[in-house]
């Protein structure tokens, strides 16, 4: 079968593999859609494990069980995950399941970028689910990406009539600005360095833009009349933290929900922080409960994915994709059909 086999972000290459096959309780799944995710480009993130086959955020058909399975069938529609929890640990009985050892190390094989892949029987358990019929292949690669957005925002908790500040408008940007808009938030400000991002902020349901160049608080307080309850920075870029903190009214919460890159070191005022009592949290991954909830969401069309999606490529183009996602230009999301 063929893969695109990363090396890092200028040098993915289409290659040959041996099609997997399914051991006992697991599946084989011909891939029809895998997005490339914000993490995908991280290139200090991935480049030290290449060469690999990246891709986690997909769907396709079962072509094959293993022995054992009984939740699943050939011709089944799925979307599969990559990282799920033991379900056993400390961590996933006290609801901090993405902190789980076992969720860090899980993954399917050999990738999403890839025609067919196999999903091991944990995965299987505890990370696949079934894709509704009024849901594309493309539409439910979603799930991971919006699981992720649940998990966060169900930590920070959006409150009915909060002003919500957005800082970072490409794909987890956009989901957040849904998302809260769902959840009940009164007023969504989008933040970002990129005209046809916040161009696409407003399309999908921020009520104000601004240029992340320009005094974010200052133009939150003249619109606003105050500053934001609630903050979600979805870039790890350190002028944008600082910006969350200058921007977050009395007794608010800033979501970090990207990371920066390894070893950034950020000094923060904190009797500031402490005076203002300001609550700081972060988020990293979605379980099974989580997708579930994205899923429920997509399908009751209470968010909108299918138009956040501007390029569907080939399996053979997938370096084109992971220019474009780099690049941020044009470009939202870009998934990638390996069967296409």
């Amino acid at each position: 079968m063929k893969v695109a086999m990363y090396y890092s972000n200028k040098d993915i290459r289409i290659e040959e593999m041996p099609k997997p096959t399914a051991g006992k309780g697991e599946l084989i799944v011909k891939v029809m859609a895998s997005g490339i995710c914000g993490s995908d480009v991280m290139e200090w993130y991935r480049i030290k494990k290449a060469p690999r086959v990246l891709g986690h955020e997909t769907t396709g058909e079962v072509v094959e069980t293993g022995e054992g399975v009984k939740d699943f069938k050939i011709g089944d529609r799925v979307i599969v995950t990559h990282h799920v929890p033991c379900g056993e640990c400390i961590y996933c009985k006290t609801g901090r399941e993405t902190c789980c050892k076992t969720l860090r190390s899980t993954n399917f094989y050999p990738g999403g970028f890839s025609e067919y892949l196999r999903v091991p029987e944990i995965n299987v358990r505890s990370g696949t689910l079934k894709l509704p019929e009024n849901v594309s292949y493309e539409e439910g690669t979603f799930t991971e990406p919006l699981g992720c957005v649940v998990r966060a925002q169900r930590i920070m908790g959006i409150n009915r009539g909060d002003t919500v500040l957005v800082i970072g408008a490409g794909i987890s940007g956009i989901l957040h600005i849904q998302l809260a808009k769902v959840y009940g938030a009164e007023k969504i400000i989008a933040a970002d360095i990129k005209k046809f991002r916040l161009e696409m902020a407003g399309k999908f349901g921020a009520d104000k833009v601004i240029n992340a160049k320009e005094n974010i608080s200052e133009m939150i307080k003249e619109y606003n009349g105050r500053l934001a309850d609630k903050v979600i920075v979805t870039t790890g870029a350190v002028p944008a933290i600082r910006q969350a903190l200058r921007s977050v009214d009395m007794g608010g919460t800033i979501l970090f929900f990207a990371p920066t890159d390894p070893g950034t070191e950020i000094s923060i005022d904190f009797l500031d922080m402490w005076s203002r009592c300001l609550k700081i949290v972060t988020s990293y991954a979605a379980v099974k409960k989580d997708l579930e909830e994205a899923l429920s969401l997509i399908s009751k069309g209470k968010i909108n994915v299918k138009d956040m999606i501007t390029h569907r490529l080939p399996l053979s183009e997938t370096a084109k994709g992971f220019s474009l996602m780099i690049k941020g230009e044009n470009s939202l999301k870009v998934i990638i059909n390996p069967h296409q």
